[in-house]
């Protein structure tokens, strides 16, 4: 093979890697591919699960829902992804940091509106979620 044609090949090579890594991004990082999640109607439920450390370990699941006020929320760990937190950024709730499977922390929605929230250590990796409170 000559010199040229070497360099092409790897040339192309990395331009290859490239493409496909960019790709990845979204699997690397979760919440990296920009898509909002789909909200879960979770109208007419007195209390909502919502899981710490989805998803690999930096997700809430569900991370996006909706709920009638007086709802409440239970934030339950899976023990994935170290330690996780939730905190609203308006600071209308927030848990502690905690690691251990099982570890719940809660809260009763009793004022219409949209709460964002998020765990501390892992918002750089897009681990927040919301919470829309409307009255019907």
């Amino acid at each position: 093979m000559n010199a040229r044609t070497r360099r092409e090949l790897l040339a192309a090579v990395g331009a290859a890697g490239a493409s496909g890594l960019a790709g990845c991004t979204g699997t690397l990082l979760p919440g990296g591919d920009g898509d909002e999640p789909e909200t879960v109607d979770a109208t007419g439920e007195a209390t909502v699960a919502v899981a710490v450390g989805a998803e690999g370990g930096f997700s809430f699941a569900p991370a996006a829902l909706r709920i009638d006020v007086g709802t409440t929320v239970v934030w339950e760990w899976t023990g994935v992804g170290g330690s996780h937190n939730v905190i609203d950024r308006g600071g209308a709730f927030e848990s502690g940091l905690a690691a251990a499977e099982g570890h719940t922390f809660e809260h009763e929605f009793s004022t219409p509106g949209t709460y964002e929230y998020v765990c501390t250590p892992h918002q750089t990796r897009d681990m927040e979620g919301t919470v829309e409170v409307v009255e019907r």
